[in-house]
């Protein structure tokens, strides 16, 4: 308790201060751990326990235990990750500067409060060694304790070991059922590929045929228009090849000297063109025909006082399909001369 004759700061600093010297004196040397086994916290004097490493710093309780405790704290450890009370150690021997020291170790994992939960307390405190034939069954017994408790550590961690090379085996079988069923996959789907490279090969090979064919048709197709252009030019008639709209598909060379046609006029309406014919109804009679399939045929004088037959007639597909006209232009001049000559001659 605080006199009352003290003042209040004053107080509070004299209060600290004592707490600070009880705890280095009488307090157990501890240290507090994060997960990864860090020190974070240190209470009391832990010197006799813990000792920096050569090398590079480092804060970790493992690198920094003395000899004869790294090996028991690592068992504790695990056991207090696993449970709520504290784990004892009792009579373990540590090596320090001075001789061999005896020493109970209790360690606490936290769960409470929320600002320590998942950290872990390590309390130390000293034995007396024993004297003579006491001190050397205390020594041999704790040793025993040692051994058993590293005994006991090993064969967790051999366990741990086992179940892990348990799950792994698991892991591996199943992995490698995975990779045998990707495999069946994968050999039908090459067979589904195969199968299809096959039939490609197939069509390839018809298609290969079939343009054999059609080239073979077309050369034909060309010939028989070559034919058939050589055979129009050939005869003295001149033939104009009107389609269903009435415009010009194909001529002679003769109709070139009757209507002025030009090659640029494939494609030209019949009205467009100019013709010395003097048959203002060549249109209408070439509609009549398109429209009624009758025949059409008159005697027309030129320009140029020569006479032409001009039969309309319609164009008839293979497949008996109407697919225009055709007019046909036959010179009569030398005939009409002799008709005009016999009629002037005198009855006799």
């Amino acid at each position: 308790m605080t006199p009352t004759n003290v003042p209040p700061a004053l107080a509070d600093n004299l209060q600290t201060a004592a707490d600070q010297v009880l705890l280095q004196v009488f307090a157990p040397a501890a240290v507090v751990l994060n997960g990864d086994g860090d020190i974070v916290y240190i209470s009391g004097r832990t010197g006799k326990y813990l000792e920096p490493a050569a090398g590079k710093a480092s804060w970790n309780i493992f690198a920094m235990a003395r000899e004869g405790l790294r090996a028991p704290l690592v068992g504790a450890l695990k056991q207090a990750a696993a449970r709520s009370e504290p784990v004892h150690l009792h009579h373990v021997e540590v090596a320090t500067p001075a001789g061999v020291q005896l020493v109970d170790v209790s360690v606490q994992a936290f769960h409470e409060p929320a600002v320590l939960r998942g950290m872990t307390m390590i309390v130390f405190r000293d034995r007396a060694l024993a004297r003579t034939g006491g001190r050397r069954r205390k020594a041999k017994g704790a040793g025993a304790e040692r051994q058993v408790a590293e005994l006991r550590q090993y064969q967790e961690e051999v366990e741990a070991l086992r179940e892990e090379a348990w799950s792994s085996r698991e892991e591996l079988q199943s992995a490698n059922e995975e990779l045998q069923f990707t495999n069946e996959e994968l050999q039908s789907t090459n067979e589904e590929l195969m199968t299809s490279k096959e039939e490609m090969q197939s069509m390839n090979e018809e298609l290969q045929t079939i343009n054999a064919e059609l080239q073979s048709k077309l050369d034909d197709l060309a010939r028989a228009q070559s034919d058939m252009q050589n055979v129009l030019n050939s005869i003295e008639i001149a033939i104009l090849f009107l389609d269903q709209n009435l415009n010009v598909r194909r001529y002679t060379a003769r109709a070139e000297t009757i209507i002025n046609l030009r090659e640029r006029d494939i494609g030209r309406p019949l009205s467009d063109l100019n013709t010395s014919l003097r048959y203002p109804d060549l249109l209408d009679d070439a509609r009549a025909t398109l429209r009624t399939l009758a025949f059409s045929e008159k005697q027309i004088l030129a320009d140029d006082g020569r006479w032409f037959s001009v039969r309309i007639m319609p164009y008839r597909r293979l497949d008996n399909v109407i697919d225009g006209v055709v007019i046909t232009l036959v010179d009569i001049t030398a005939p009409k001369k002799l008709e005009a000559a016999l009629r002037q001659q005198p009855n006799r």
